[in-house]
């Protein structure tokens, strides 16, 4: 199987043989239990063998909250350009919502990415937070969920997207700052074909069949002490409205894409990532797009060429060291 064949024989299903290094997604409808309604939320269920008039109630497990709600606790990082939602046990982003226009991606008088510095955002607690130090010399980015280049219209929204709740761990060579860069960009030229791009975007920890012939999640955790998860893939949803060919349709064109998090060719398909939001939804617990009707959606690949422009992006390298040599001679 191909570089990454794997991620779309699980995601959009097939015949051919898993090998140890395959991901799997499920992407099967789930059965409804006795317990559920027909559209699949929990109804009540009651207990015939036991009546609450004959047993007395003799525990009260809900009094334990009075010291306090364990969770779990999202943190929802309310800023100009996105919305994020941090995961205080992976230390990572759940979600980062995205906005962007025409306008808002035309670059204003002023507004440099290098005046922007990574932050650690401290509306999060100290214990749950994600540091500068955790980062440093672990062999990864710090990868944008909502990219810096997204925030053109104003240095503060720029330097918003630079607090650690909009990053996560990303390989750089190779993905960071080169296919994912390029498919950000992808989702930035979308504003030629719409009025309004709607983003979001998030980490994965998928499983891979073992050598026994079991299905683990494993990933990698950075820091002192090693506390942030480093994903194994990516999630973008990107939904396109008001086309600009015809600005009052209703209708929207809606794509999702998994890639890992690792090294990919700059050779590769973009539409070899595709994948059914339903897959995304069931792999990271959360629910997209539920209030969209079927009917107002369209397929975003059908709708423009989802390919990847190669650009050569400036990558932070260290400056070069001085060349030493002998004086030329008189």
């Amino acid at each position: 199987m191909g570089l990454l064949g794997s991620i779309v024989s699980a995601v959009l299903g097939g015949s051919k043989k898993q090998d140890a290094s395959e991901v799997v997604i499920d992407a099967s409808p789930p059965p409804l239990s006795s317990a559920s309604s027909s559209d699949g939320s929990l109804s009540p269920v009651s207990n015939t063998s036991a009546s609450i008039d004959l047993y007395p109630k003799i525990v009260s497990p809900g009094m334990f909250f009075k010291y306090g709600n364990p969770g779990p606790q999202v943190d929802v990082d309310f800023r100009q350009e996105y919305i994020a939602a941090y995961d205080r046990r992976m230390r990572n982003p759940t979600y980062v919502v995205e906005h962007i226009t025409p306008s808002s991606i035309r670059r204003t008088e002023g507004v440099d990415r290098k005046k922007s510095t990574f932050m650690e955002n401290e509306m999060i607690p100290q214990k749950f937070r994600a540091k500068l130090a955790d980062y440093f010399r672990s062999g990864y980015d710090r990868g944008h969920m909502a990219p810096a280049a997204d925030a053109k219209f104003s240095q503060d929204a720029m330097d918003e997207t630079f607090y650690l709740t909009n990053m996560a761990p990303q390989v750089g060579d190779g993905f960071n700052r080169d296919y994912w860069a390029h498919f950000e960009d992808f989702c930035r030229r979308l504003v030629y074909n719409y009025n309004s791009i709607r983003i979001v975007t998030g980490p994965l920890y998928l499983p891979k069949k073992c050598p026994d012939g079991k299905f683990r999640v494993s990933y990698e955790v950075i820091g002192n002490p090693p506390n942030i998860a480093v994903p194994t893939h990516f999630y973008k949803i990107i939904v396109g409205e008001s086309p600009i060919k015809n600005p009052t349709s209703d209708q929207v064109a809606v794509g999702a894409f998994i890639l890992p998090n690792e090294p990919i060719p700059n050779s590769t398909d973009l539409k070899s990532f595709y994948a059914p939001v339903d897959a995304i939804e069931r792999a990271s617990g959360l629910e997209f797009l539920a209030s969209l009707p079927a009917n107002k959606k369209k397929d975003l690949c059908r709708e423009v060429e989802c390919k990847i422009i190669v650009r050569e992006f400036v990558k932070a390298l260290p400056a070069p060291k001085p060349v030493l040599a002998l004086p030329a001679p008189k």
